[in-house]
């Protein structure tokens, strides 16, 4: 077993010393022992640091990545878990991938301004009262002939607004 000081383990990982101590602090990692007032850590460390670091990435929480984490230094992700976490990423991908569409519309858009453009009103509106949904956004082109594109999630909603005024 060789045992190296918390610098070259934070060396190594690409984390900072006090990481380390508040991974330890945790429960994710334990040191092996100290030399004076420097903790030591087994070599073994660094793979389940670099297992951390790849939950983190990922978008698991400290705490999901603990009960992955066996006592004797393993660990075992349950596949139910990974799909689940899958499902989550696609999710915010579909969600990204809507804002910057629709950013990128708002950048070309004809309208002077996109403060006038049609579109980015409702998206604003929409996004403002919790009811845009990328996931369900399906662009289509306005039937008026104009260049302007609308989600068709956004249909119902815009037209609620209208009977209401």
């Amino acid at each position: 077993m060789k045992l190296l000081d918390i610098a070259v383990v934070a060396q190594r990982a690409g984390v900072p010393a006090s990481t380390l101590r508040f991974y330890e602090e945790k429960g994710l990692i334990a040191s092996a022992g100290r030399r004076g007032m420097r903790r030591l850590f087994d070599s073994r460390v660094l793979e389940r640091l670099a297992v951390i670091a790849l939950g983190r990435a990922a978008g698991f929480s400290l705490e999901e990545i603990a009960q992955s984490l066996l006592p004797d230094g393993g660990f075992r992700i349950e596949r139910a878990r990974l799909t689940a976490k899958a499902r989550e990423l696609d999710r915010t991908i579909q969600r990204l991938t809507a804002i910057r569409d629709d950013l990128r519309h708002a950048a070309a858009c004809p309208a002077p301004t996109h403060v006038e453009c049609p579109n980015f009103q409702r998206f604003v509106q929409l996004a403002g009262a919790g009811r845009f949904d990328p996931h369900e956004r399906k662009l289509s082109r306005l039937g008026r002939g104009d260049s302007h594109w609308t989600a068709s999630a956004a249909q119902p909603e815009l037209k609620r607004r209208r009977r209401r005024v």
